[in-house]
């Protein structure tokens, strides 16, 4: 089946356009005329509809899904509000998949039926929501929890962007410089070290050869960032076993390790309340959050969880046996269960790490900045000293 961009008019002689999937023109003007509108022309898309392809941004989706929380709160049918997104969103791609949600429905499937259709484009989580949000009629509540979920999200990721790209920036000044150095203006110096006749000191040999391998080399210096990763990946890719333990590696990790296991931790516990409050059972909660974490060494935790539960543990000792979560995170669980709020335990859980990221983010900014200080300074230093050594000893040796 086909995506068709058409231009049509109604019985009041009103044009508009759209999108819509149909197996030909004649099966396109057939479903535009039970919509009452009569077909100009149309245009085939490039693709198909419901064809994977790549995630569609999360700005988008927050759109999205914003719209229609409130033109269902508003109380427009779930039909024209998907319609009124299809001709109003920017992204194509999304277009095209919101116009094969449209189809889907008109022809007798729910929402969550539709969205499962574009794996690409929705999340397990999201379906599952709004499948939950269907069975409860709660869809315009269910709509706002995946809102701010979304934007919660893009908060969370902006934050670990901050804590890679910032230390990754300060040490691309600090590589600059030192090639700088070693390939222009060590060599300026060396031919005035050696003229100067003396013996030359220890530290001085070693700068020397340093910017001596530099000038040869420079070319493999700068291919081995390049090659290294992209060789690491390559490996790290073809065995599941080492990807579960590059990701144990990136929570256990000094400095960035803690913070990268409370984003993953603070993201687990929003995604589980939220589904948790929208009725979704335990097991699917674990099921679905497990797609969340984003990392192989918490998901097969969240399977031994699953299994502990299955196996007739409660939710407390099935996490507290797993190793990998701290006290806080058991702590609340427990609570919660005693309580029967599971899902306002663990928005505290989420609440309290999102917080702790945000001023360990802070803390390791004010860090890196002197760190890089003090390491420009060393190598400035070392330079000078091994420099200006001979200069010294040759003026010691000059008798007044």
């Amino acid at each position: 089946m086909a995506l068709y961009s058409y231009r049509a008019i109604n019985d009041r002689g009103k044009t508009s356009k759209g999108m819509q999937d149909a197996a030909n023109v004649m099966d396109l003007e057939l479903r535009l005329k039970r919509g009452g509108l009569d077909l100009i022309d149309a245009k085939e898309g490039r693709g198909k509809a419901g064809s994977r392809r790549g995630k569609i941004k999360r700005a988008e989706l927050i759109t999205f899904f914003f719209n229609l929380e409130q033109l269902t709160l508003a109380g427009v049918p779930l039909l024209e509000s998907l319609a009124d997104l299809r001709d109003t969103m920017n992204d194509e791609h999304f277009r095209k998949v919101i116009a094969s949600l449209v189809e889907s429905i008109e022809s007798g499937k729910n929402l969550s039926q539709a969205m499962g259709q574009h794996p690409g484009a929705f999340d397990k989580i999201f379906i599952s929501l709004v499948h939950a949000g269907e069975e409860s009629g709660r869809l315009p509540e269910i709509f706002l929890h995946i809102t701010e979920s979304l934007k919660w999200q893009d908060e969370m990721a902006s934050h670990t962007k901050t804590i890679m790209i910032y230390p990754a920036f300060a040490g691309a000044v600090v590589v600059a410089i030192t090639f700088f150095l070693m390939i222009y203006l060590v060599p300026q110096l060396a031919g005035f070290i050696r003229g100067m006749g003396q013996e030359i000191p220890l530290q001085t040999r070693i700068l020397l050869a340093t910017s001596a391998f530099f000038v040869d080399y420079w070319y493999a210096l700068i291919a081995l960032p390049v090659a290294l990763p992209l060789a690491a990946r390559w490996i790290i890719a073809s065995s599941p076993e080492m990807q579960f333990k590059l990701d144990n590696l990136k929570i256990n990790l000094w400095v960035t390790g803690p913070i990268l296991r409370k984003i993953i931790l603070a993201r687990f516990a929003n995604t589980f309340a939220m589904m948790y409050g929208s009725g979704i059972s335990i097991l699917d909660c674990i099921a679905n959050s497990r797609d969340v974490v984003d990392n192989r060494a918490v998901a097969r935790s969240l399977d031994d969880v699953r299994q502990g539960i299955e196996s007739g543990k409660n939710l407390t000792q099935s996490f507290q046996g797993t190793g990998l979560f701290p006290p806080l995170v058991i702590r609340m669980l427990k609570v919660g269960e005693a309580t029967g709020s599971l899902d306002k335990a663990l928005l505290n859980v989420s609440y309290f790490y999102d917080r702790d990221v945000k001023h360990s983010t802070r803390k390791i900014q004010i860090m890196v900045e002197p760190a890089m200080t003090i390491i420009l300074g060393a190598l400035l230093g070392w330079v000078m000293l091994s420099v200006l050594s001979p200069i010294y000893d040759l003026i010691g040796k000059v008798q007044f």
